[in-house]
């Protein structure tokens, strides 16, 4: 998205201004440098400045889609060489794993609406007990 280029309601009073005074008198001097051509030359400063803000936006986001086309092609090439990696040492390998996969042998998949996750712990099991009176007890481990 490009950024919003300002424009300035305090330049466009000061033409509209400028040229109201300019019907006056277009050497009009009110003292203490309030002149026609000193506000003359502040209203172009204005204009310029805001002209070089623009322009620098321009450039920035000119500068933002480039660097955002570089990122996918680096992501894509990130993938690529993963995907050789994989190609050529095997899905399974160790350099696999040292390239950043997950070798095959490593995955676990998990059961639906689960986020699959490496576990270390040890699996628990329950054991179904028959006691003295026939009733079944559970025990964990």
């Amino acid at each position: 998205m490009a950024r919003r280029k300002r424009t300035s309601l305090v330049l466009e009073r000061a033409v509209r201004r400028a040229a109201s005074i300019n019907s006056i008198d277009p050497s009009l001097d009110l003292g203490n440098g309030l002149t026609l051509p000193a506000f003359s030359t502040m209203i172009e400063t204005m204009r310029t400045r805001e002209n070089a803000y623009n322009s620098a936006l321009s450039s920035l986001d000119k500068l933002y889609r480039e660097m955002l086309e570089t990122e996918d092609e680096l992501g894509d090439m990130t993938e690529h060489m993963l995907m050789a990696v994989g190609t050529r040492y095997g899905k399974s390998s160790v350099e696999y794993g040292m390239a950043g996969g997950i070798p095959k042998n490593q995955r676990r998949k998990g059961l639906r609406g689960e986020s699959p996750t490496l576990s270390d712990e040890q699996p628990s099991f329950v054991a179904s007990v028959e006691g003295n009176n026939g009733n079944k007890t559970a025990a964990i481990s």
